[in-house]
């Protein structure tokens, strides 16, 4: 029995495999990454949702001791509320560093009423529930569906 020199065993794979393989990558990853940038889009806006409610419970708080809504607004982005004490409320913003994805302001204080909006900034700019607004009532407005802006 002759055995060959050259005999030994090829490992690897052939080129129909690796492409079956990036099809089915490339599959996955077009199902994955518009879900991917749903769920980090309402997120953002859960942020900001949030950041509305801490800033309307400023606003309350200062009602509550002056009987008032305080509409002055610094430079610096804090509502001055006036006290001798130089006190200042923070309108919050994310946290997030670098670019911001909601600009939160105070709209308008007008006959003790005020009204917070969150206006979407940066990736957040073409979503689909726009400027998200929150009045001294508790009333939620969006320029989407509010339904649906304001309850996921």
């Amino acid at each position: 029995m002759k055995q060959s020199f050259y005999t030994f065993k090829v490992m690897g794979f052939t080129l129909i495999e690796l492409m079956i393989t990036v099809a089915i990558l490339g599959i996955i990853a077009a199902v994955a990454l518009p879900s991917y940038q749903d769920y980090v889009k309402q997120s953002n806006r859960t942020v900001a949702k949030s950041i509305l409610y801490e800033n309307a419970q400023f606003m309350e708080r200062f009602y509550s001791q002056n009987n008032q809504y305080d509409a002055t607004v610094g430079a610096d982005g804090m509502i001055d509320t006036g006290d001798d004490i130089a006190v200042v409320l923070p309108i919050l913003q994310s946290p997030r560093t670098g670019t911001r994805q909601y600009a939160i302001s105070l709209q308008s204080v007008l006959n003790n009423t005020f009204v917070l909006r969150a206006v979407p900034t940066g990736s957040m700019a073409g979503d689909v529930c726009g400027t998200l607004t929150l009045s001294n009532t508790g009333a939620q407005g969006a320029d989407g569906n509010v339904a649906d802006c304001w309850n996921r």
